[in-house]
Order: C-alpha cells, then sequence, then structure tokens
C-alpha cells in the first residue's frame, strides 16, 4: 500500500468541521444520518378563549366560565387532570386612538388557553367539539406525536450510524485506502419537531382527517473521524 502523507477525506458540511478539531493523522471525516418514518397515534392541542367586553369584571367572568366548563366537559368524557392545563387570566385594556385628543378606554379583553393531550388520537375530533360547544372561539395549535418517541429516536439513530459507516467505507475503497477505527464520535440528538397543524378560528371547520394521513419523520444524525491505516 502506497504511504500516506498528512492529509483527510472529507464528507461532511461545513458545519461539521467546525465540531471538531482537526486531527494531525491520516483521517476521514464523515457525518451520518438517519430518520424513520412514523404514524402519529396521540396529540397535543392548545386552544384560547378571548373575549372583549366593557368592563375588566365581566370579561373576566366570561372567560373564567368558559374555561371552567371546558374542564368539566373533558373530566366528564374521561380525561385525566394531568391531561390538561389552563392559564392565568390574562387581561388588557382596549382604546381607541382618536386623530386629534387622546386615546379613549373602549372596554378590555380578556384570554385564558387551555392546553390538552389526547392519548387516542381518534379522540381529538371529539376534544375539539367540546370546546367549541363550550365557547372556547380559538385553537392555537394541534401538535401529532408518537407515544414511543424513544424507540423510534433509536432506530434513527442507528440508521445514522450506519449511514456515517458506509459513507467512510465507500471512500477509503474509492481512495485506495484502509479503514481504520474510530478515533472521534460527536453526537448531538437531533431535537424533533411534532407535526404541527396550522392554527385555525373555532368557527372555521378544519379538515377532519387531514393530520390522521400525517406522517411523522424522526430525524439524528452524528459526525464520526475514523483513522487511516497506513
Amino acid at each position: 500500500m502506497r504511504a500516506v502523507t498528512k492529509w483527510a477525506i472529507a464528507l461532511s458540511s461545513v458545519a461539521s468541521f467546525s465540531v471538531f478539531a482537526n486531527p494531525s493523522f491520516p483521517h476521514i471525516a464523515t457525518t451520518g444520518y438517519g430518520e424513520v418514518v412514523a404514524k402519529p397515534d396521540m396529540a397535543e392541542f392548545s386552544v384560547k378563549v378571548v373575549e372583549t367586553t366593557l368592563t375588566a369584571e365581566q370579561a373576566k367572568q366570561t372567560v373564567d366560565k368558559v374555561v371552567e366548563d371546558f374542564l368539566a366537559s373533558l373530566k366528564s368524557n374521561g380525561v385525566e387532570a394531568d391531561n390538561f392545563t389552563s392559564s392565568n387570566l390574562y387581561l388588557t385594556p382596549q382604546y381607541h386612538y382618536p386623530k386629534k385628543g387622546k386615546p379613549e378606554l373602549v372596554g378590555y379583553r380578556a384570554t385564558r388557553s387551555v392546553t390538552v393531550v389526547v392519548e387516542d388520537l381518534s379522540q381529538l375530533n371529539q376534544y375539539l367539539d367540546l370546546a367549541l360547544a363550550d365557547g372556547i372561539n380559538q385553537v392555537n395549535n394541534i401538535r401529532l406525536k408518537v407515544k414511543d418517541q424513544a424507540s423510534y429516536q433509536e432506530q434513527a439513530r442507528m440508521a445514522a450510524i450506519k449511514d456515517a459507516n458506509q459513507k467512510a467505507k465507500s471512500l477509503a475503497e474509492g481512495f485506495e485506502q484502509e479503514l481504520g477505527p474510530v478515533w472521534r464520535v460527536n453526537y448531538n440528538m437531533q431535537n424533533n419537531q411534532p407535526v404541527l397543524m396550522r392554527s385555525m378560528a373555532m368557527d372555521a371547520k378544519s379538515e377532519a382527517s387531514s393530520y390522521q394521513d400525517s406522517t411523522i419523520v424522526i430525524r439524528d444524525r452524528v459526525d464520526v473521524i475514523y483513522k487511516l491505516d497506513n
């Protein structure tokens, strides 16, 4: 085998090189990517009630009643208390700004939010219907998730490791070098975002089946430096 001077074969993004201090021996640096496609089986959604009235007390009472009714409906439909939370009241004065003169106080806007974890995705529409019936007037978002996130993440991680190894072997063979042992591994678990459905007003019907046909792509990545034997 030919002698190898101090050089490196690198297959990675520019960002990957900033991760490693460049070693002084012959090496190959690769970045492995892995992903797993999963079907969501649970969800988390956040809804909000917004009311504007002439007085602060009236706005507060209206919003509090809607939230209390919705929480009661969730409980009566079997949702555990650990699976929903409600925010504190947020109250802001509303002003009219005439072209001339001082701003005029015209009322108060009160808002409260409720976040619900749905253990069974098939019940998501049911809970959204409850929110609508109880006076909730905004859906902030719907996040689709998988219960066994750790298992899917492990599959994506192993796929990333396999990808890094395959790239390193291919490069070594292509340049007629002998791949040595792994010298360094840099791993930071990918921050996978759940599928986020669009925000909507409660008076507009959403596509009932849109989230049921969705998939979640869980990704992972690993940066590896291999020694080259010469």
